[in-house]
């Protein structure tokens, strides 16, 4: 009997079996019940200490942290004085993610409802030579068409609603969560399945977190083979630092008695090697369309690693991941 063969099956079928829990959207079956209450809010009173931490700043509570942004928009719904501004700022954002036939149309809502002076949305905050320009550049659908206005609105924003928010019950569940954040995981609150990956310094596994079900991939960095510990640090820090869809992002980082281990995004596709040399090995390669978009998404995640001012040294087919 080939063990081997037989335990690659097990493990294969338990990682199916796990994916399929979250991707169906019954990952409350694969969740742990005392794990799960761990992760419980704690006491407003708890978290006032993270009040004043300086890095809590406008940019990150309300740009870079997806739930102070939520939490962020949230309240200016709720406030007359500012929802015009946050329904611009929406309107904003879903035209930048529009595609480029359809930006003309939603450039033209856009202007309706908060370019308007006659609207009741009118964002009267605006400079009227950026109002002036968006109106008249509104047919052409440029993708940048809203930037200028983009960056006169956060800054209202900041000045304007930002003092607010931070005496709201938006702002405190904000720290709790960020409480929440800051307390450490191990090894206890992930369940290993099979081995997605080898390199030199350790392997790569598909795992669940136990708590809320759902899969990532746990990077196991052998620390006798890791020769330097701050190589470690250092990509720990970078990871937690960027915020892109196009990269993988950090989601819990702990150790172990023989290995570090970084919990990433769960990228189920493959690498680009394999799809561009395997899929159809009788005709390698993409569509050029497909090529282009490919290629515009790993443009995008290299310009935000510019813009933190971070060097990706190592980009090369094997490393670019696919989603399903």
């Amino acid at each position: 009997m080939d063990i081997g063969g037989l335990e690659t099956v097990v493990a294969n079928s338990a990682y199916v079996s796990a994916r399929g829990s979250t991707d169906a959207g019954a990952a409350s079956v694969s969740r742990d019940r005392k794990m799960r209450a761990r992760l419980q809010l704690p006491h407003i009173t708890r978290c006032e200490h993270l009040r004043g931490r300086p890095d809590l700043d406008f940019p990150t509570v309300c740009l870079r942290q997806p739930i102070g942004k939520r939490l962020f928009q949230q309240f200016l719904e709720e406030q007359e004085t500012f929802a015009p501004a946050g329904g611009l700022w929406k309107s904003v954002e879903a035209y930048a993610a529009a595609e480029e036939s359809d930006r003309p149309r939603a450039a033209q809502e856009t202007v309706n409802r908060f370019f308007d002076s006659a609207a009741e949305t009118f964002c009267a905050f605006l400079e009227e030579a950026a109002v002036a320009r968006v109106k008249e550049d509104a047919r052409h659908g440029r993708a940048d068409l809203f930037q200028e206005a983009e960056g006169q609105l956060l800054r209202h924003l900041e000045a304007r609603a930002w003092p607010g928010f931070k005496e709201t019950l938006f702002f405190s569940r904000f720290l709790q969560f960020k409480w929440l954040e800051g307390q450490s995981v191990s090894e206890e609150w992930f369940l290993d399945f099979r081995v997605l990956g080898k390199g030199g310094f350790g392997e790569v596994c598909a795992c669940q977190m136990r708590a809320t079900g759902k899969m990532y991939a746990n990077k196991k960095l052998n620390k006798k083979r890791l020769k330097k510990r701050n190589g470690y640090e250092a990509r720990k820090r970078i990871l937690a630092k960027v915020h892109s869809r196009f990269i993988v992002t950090l989601a819990y980082a702990f150790q172990t008695k023989l290995d570090l281990c970084l919990v990433m995004t769960l990228m189920n596709g493959g690498d680009l090697r394999y799809h561009v040399y395997n899929v159809d090995e009788k005709n390698p390669g993409f569509p050029e369309p497909r090529a282009v978009f490919y290629t515009a998404q790993i443009i995008c995640g290299l310009e935000h690693l510019h813009q933190n001012r971070i060097i990706y040294r190592d980009l090369k087919p094997e490393n670019v991941l696919l989603d399903d």
